[in-house]
């Protein structure tokens, strides 16, 4: 079965087109002149601001006229993950879709769905001429996954929206009506390169099978971290046997939890088999601890050439212990709302850059702005120990709950009518773009829902194909029961 053959059709329609268009964050241009022209061949007014972000706007139909303008809202990027054995070019080539009897992924990649579901839904609704509705503002934006340049660039006035329904969220069902804030915190090594020395023996050890995820909406799930675990290692092994660090690489995305980290080492010739057995134990031990949340772990040892250069042991031993202190996961559960992670940080990737600098990427999140900060000096603190230079970035805000909102009513009351049951009512510890909207439109009414999706921000990604159905259906009956204006 092919994408395209789904229910329902005009929904799948327009997500298998947007699979056709490469988009990764701060390479949207292709998906911008894809809905640029979408626009025109429906005879859509539209506009673009500076920083990229698309609003088309729809006239309401016959006898919606008075009903308040709803903003549509989804980003155009997504997170460009693969397996090491995938060949894709995420700047030219399409996204291969499987239908795997309720579900839908990528074949070794990132699927996108995050958030090319919600494109897509908004492209049906503006691309149809059935569905009732009031004056409708389809928003597009850009970056949403590298640091939500997009939304922070919304200027005021670009839409007159009063209620905006966001549609990135990943659970069918239910309805998010709050949001983490977030902040980057990046640490930069200057290491010494010295010349790799002739009577050891190099090799690779590595890191994979995991399943990786989303460092917001998956972070209290206990998954592996590639990079925590390869430290770990390293800090065993420079206890047991003296090795050098050539190189060290692990993670790629701020938002995504490591799936696969290496470093190449060289140690002594008579150091091979015990290290080998130490390797072995400790990888008994990883695959003890994720039996139930990553079966796939493996670590392995592999003999490679030997490198011209290795980081200085000054330096080498400092990021280590960084590494391996810098703290990863949940810090703090919220007293407020029952199963809701507060407070997590991510140490999402270690990446060796030209002029001698090892960059170490590490992403924090919280519903509370000071505890936001204090999990970023945290951070901080442990990599200026370590004689690191530390900067943050300038972070997002979160979304406050409001209990009260006029559209989380109307959408409860027909989800409720539409399934005999009540949806939902939740917050969620991943970043959305709603808390800067707040920012440039304090009036705005917002929830966010979207269909079932899992392992977002890595190639497991995949959506439970009924959940887009009742999700579509949601959506078109909240449309018909706009309030006034």
């Amino acid at each position: 079965m092919k994408v395209t053959d789904l229910k329902p059709e005009i929904v799948w329609k327009h997500f298998h087109e947007v699979t056709q268009v490469p988009r990764p964050s701060k390479k949207e241009g292709k998906i911008i002149a894809y809905l640029e022209s979408f626009a025109k061949q429906h005879n859509l007014a539209y506009k673009k601001d500076e920083a990229g972000n698309i609003l088309i706007s729809k006239p309401a139909t016959p006898g919606m006229e008075s009903r308040q303008t709803v903003v549509l809202q989804s980003h155009m990027d997504m997170v460009c993950e693969k397996n090491n054995a995938t060949q894709h070019d995420f700047d030219n080539d399409p996204i291969e879709t499987i239908v795997e009897g309720d579900w839908l992924r990528a074949n070794g990649t990132t699927l996108g769905a995050d958030n090319g579901i919600g494109i897509a839904a908004e492209l049906a609704v503006l691309a149809s001429d059935d569905i009732e509705h009031g004056p409708i503002e389809c928003l597009f934006t850009v970056d949403e996954e590298t640091g939500l340049t997009g939304a922070k660039a919304l200027q005021e006035g670009f839409m007159t929206g009063s209620i905006l329904l966001n549609l990135d969220s990943e659970d069918e069902g239910q309805i998010f009506i709050g949001c983490a804030g977030g902040k980057d915190t990046q640490a930069t090594f200057h290491y010494t390169p010295e010349p790799a020395p002739a009577d050891l023996q190099y090799f690779r050890i590595d890191v994979k099978g995991l399943n990786g995820g989303h460092s917001g909406g998956e972070i209290h799930k206990g998954l592996g971290n590639a990079n925590k675990i390869l430290v770990r290692f390293l800090y065993i092994l420079k206890k047991e046997h003296p090795f050098v660090l050539a190189s060290i690489d692990g993670g790629n995305l701020r938002n995504a939890i490591a799936r696969e980290a290496h470093a190449v080492i060289g140690i002594r010739p008579d150091d091979r088999e015990p290290v080998r057995i130490l390797l072995n134990h400790f990888a008994a031990d990883i695959e003890n601890e994720l039996k139930h949340v990553d079966k796939s772990v493996c670590l392995s040892m592999e003999s490679t050439d030997r490198p011209d250069t290795v980081i200085d042991g000054t330096t080498a031993e400092r990021l280590i212990y960084a590494l391996h202190a810098c703290p990863h996961g949940v810090l703090g559960m919220s007293h407020d709302i029952e199963g809701l992670v507060e407070t997590s940080t991510n140490l999402a990737s270690v990446k060796m850059k030209p002029g001698n600098t090892i960059l170490v990427g590490t992403s924090q999140r919280s519903s509370i702005e000071s505890c936001k900060d204090a999990a970023a000096n945290q951070v901080a603190s442990t990599f200026l120990l370590a004689g690191a230079e530390v900067a943050h970035g300038d972070g997002y805000p979160g979304w406050a709950p409001n209990p009260d909102s006029a559209i989380l009513k109307v959408a409860e009351e027909t989800y409720k009518q539409l399934f005999a049951k009540e949806p939902e009512i939740k917050a969620i510890h991943a970043g959305l773009e709603c808390g800067l909207f707040l920012e440039k439109y304090p009036h705005l009414d917002m929830i966010s829902f979207g269909p079932t999706l899992r392992d977002v921000h890595s190639p497991n990604e995949r959506i439970e194909i009924p959940t887009v159905a009742r999700w579509w259906t949601h959506l078109l009956e909240l449309l018909k029961h706009i309030p006034e204006k």
